[in-house]
């Protein structure tokens, strides 16, 4: 009598468990059975690696960055980063008042001014040479010039080094013509222009690929009754090639203008930023700021930065996005 009431109550408890364990499953077997549900539960599967390293290494850094960049950590908070004073605004004021950083964000701005417009126009031609120009090994001659945008930037840059150094090849090039070959990378005047030239080569690759794809989509047919009609290959170039190309052209603007914005490893491992800061990027200014200690600098530096892109490429959607 004593064992049979406990026995009674554990079969009556296992009971309502395996109940209740049965009515969990066709419920969550039901919600499974619905297509649109299995398929937002599919993608979110799939795309859950990637939030989870954006989330870990992007978007906590950067959040944490733009929280310190309020107050005054340094080197030795590292340790106790609550520890910190909230000073304002202050962070911000000291950089925008900085020598060093407006003299680098005017050199950013002429890599960009320079930069953007030379390599969308070099991408430009060779796009149309592939499209319409080269009919043998086209296949060869596009991978040859995309090949730079996937070459190691180091490795490039060392030989951009070897070539542009006072007994280079390219002075030797230039006296054996008669001219006087310049200090490419030791005269402040000579070092801009050598470092936008790495940059364009490197990039130039990513712009006729996309022109490429704009070009591709443009029906032939289009093309063909202007000719019927008279137009010349100029007037068939402005009139419909750059209209028709101005989704294209968004899209290669804003890519290009923030790769530029954001430069870094060319005037790093050609120049180190000189000579005399003539080549210090933003990017490569807050680098110099972490390495020397400076972290609050060096975050709220890299904030006024983004606010700068995020600024120009809402006036560039704005100016260029077709209607």
């Amino acid at each position: 009598m004593f064992l049979a009431a406990p026995v009674h109550c554990f079969r009556g408890q296992s009971t309502a468990i395996s109940r209740a364990w049965s009515t969990a499953v066709s419920r969550i077997a039901s919600w499974m059975q619905q297509p649109s549900r299995w398929r937002a539960t599919t993608a979110w599967l799939f795309i859950a690696p990637f939030l989870t390293i954006f989330i870990v290494f992007t978007a906590v850094p950067a959040l944490l960055a733009l929280i310190y960049s309020f107050t005054d950590i340094g080197v030795a908070d590292i340790r106790r980063p609550l520890d910190v004073d909230f000073v304002s605004f202050r962070t911000f004021a000291r950089v925008l008042t900085n020598a060093g950083f407006l003299k680098s964000i005017w050199t950013t701005a002429l890599f960009v001014v320079i930069g953007v417009p030379l390599t969308m126009a070099i991408g430009l031609v060779l796009a149309i040479g592939l499209n319409n120009g080269i009919t043998k090994l086209r296949a060869t001659y596009r991978a040859a010039f995309y090949l730079p945008v996937i070459t190691n930037i180091v490795a490039a840059a060392v030989i951009w080094q070897y070539a542009f150094t006072l007994s280079g090849p390219v002075n030797s090039f230039l006296t054996s013509v008669g001219a006087a070959g310049p200090n490419w990378l030791g005269d402040p005047k000579m070092a801009m222009p050598t470092v936008i030239m790495l940059a364009v080569w490197r990039n130039v690759g990513t712009c006729m690929v996309l022109f490429l794809a704009g070009l591709q989509s443009i029906p032939v047919d289009v093309y063909e009754a202007a000719k019927i009609d008279g137009a010349s290959a100029w007037r068939r170039f402005t009139a419909m090639t750059l209209p028709l190309l101005k989704p294209a052209t968004l899209l290669v603007t804003v890519l290009m203008t923030v790769s530029f914005m954001n430069i870094f490893d060319e005037p790093y491992l050609l120049t180190k930023g000189g000579p005399l800061s003539s080549t210090k990027s933003v990017a490569l200014w807050v680098y110099e700021q972490f390495g020397q200690g400076n972290i609050a600098p060096a975050m709220a530096g890299s904030y006024v930065m983004l606010a700068i892109v995020v600024i120009l490429g809402v006036l560039q959607l704005r100016l260029l996005r077709a209607r």
